[in-house]
């Protein structure tokens, strides 16, 4: 849909920035400085959707989704995966052994680490990729570089010093579509995703029965992520990914046996698995359980 609005956290030229326009070309990317200003956006209707980071295949999870997520009101309504090519950058006229300090979001920084130690700069956390960007040529110090998009480069007038610096070429992130209205999918027309959040009763191996379903029946759980709720070690909240639609009589009957024994259970997105599952995919024959071999 042309001009619809879709925010993102960080500023013009973060890996985010760079996914709205791959998944929506023709929108509005509207950056924001914090997640939470992202779900607060999309669920009082200032925006039409969010586009946001859940997992990086090489710092893994960010965190700060598994919390917002349960307590919005919002769906996932699609998934994207951006494979992630980070620049070093500094000031126009700069050299890569003028450099002494490099900053840029956590998350860059830890996907970056080889290249840190090998020039033997100070790493400093900052807000986000592309803020780390603007606030080098604002400074203008060649003795201060970010690391960041390629497009934030071209943004804020920055050259490249070092191209393509994270440490795995596998690295990429995936984001989640974030809508008011859940849009969910159709059973029948390609793979789907079913997302959702799930507190288990306080039974013993109330999780062991509560995913045995999931096993029984063949479905394929994708993602499992556990934290805390509200701060108290004996109430554990957990987000779930599996394969197939509810409509699925394997998914319907897990399903089922979960919320026998949930406290909760909350389905939160059921959209199109994104083609890139297919490259990331497990070779079939090492999903076979093998012998555990003793002595």
């Amino acid at each position: 849909m042309s001009g619809q609005k879709v925010v993102f956290q960080g500023e013009l030229g973060a890996n985010s920035h760079i996914a709205c326009l791959e998944v929506f070309p023709d929108c509005v990317p509207v950056p924001l400085p914090t997640f939470e200003d992202c779900f607060q956006a999309v669920s009082s209707g200032d925006a039409d959707l969010g586009m946001i980071p859940i997992e990086n295949s090489v710092a893994g999870r960010v965190a700060d989704i598994h919390h917002l997520l349960p307590t919005s009101d919002l769906s996932i309504i699609g998934e994207h995966f951006l494979p992630v090519r980070h620049q070093l950058m500094g000031v126009r006229g700069s050299r890569l052994e003028d450099l002494k300090v490099v900053q840029s979001h956590v998350q860059a920084l830890g996907q970056c680490r080889k290249l840190i130690r090998r020039l033997g700069i100070t790493a400093e956390v900052a807000a986000d990729t592309a803020g780390s960007a603007r606030h080098v040529a604002e400074l203008g110090d060649p003795s201060r570089g970010a690391i960041a998009s390629r497009l934030a480069a071209e943004i804020y007038g920055l050259d490249i010093l070092a191209e393509d610096v994270e440490d795995e070429a596998h690295n990429t992130t995936r984001f989640v579509i974030l809508s008011r209205e859940p849009r969910r999918s159709a059973a029948g027309n390609g793979p789907v995703i079913t997302s959702f959040v799930f507190r288990v009763r306080n039974v013993p191996a109330a999780l062991y029965k509560a995913l045995g379903g999931f096993a029984t029946n063949g479905v394929n759980m994708t993602k499992l992520e556990s934290y805390q709720l509200g701060g108290r070690f004996f109430a554990t909240m957990f987000y779930a990914d599996v394969e197939g639609h509810p409509d699925d009589r394997s998914v319907a009957l897990a399903l089922e046996e979960l919320d026998f024994f949930s406290a909760e259970l909350r389905i939160v997105g059921i959209y199109p698995a994104s083609p890139f599952r297919a490259n990331i995919a497990e070779p079939e024959e090492n999903r076979e359980l093998r012998p555990v071999r003793h002595g």
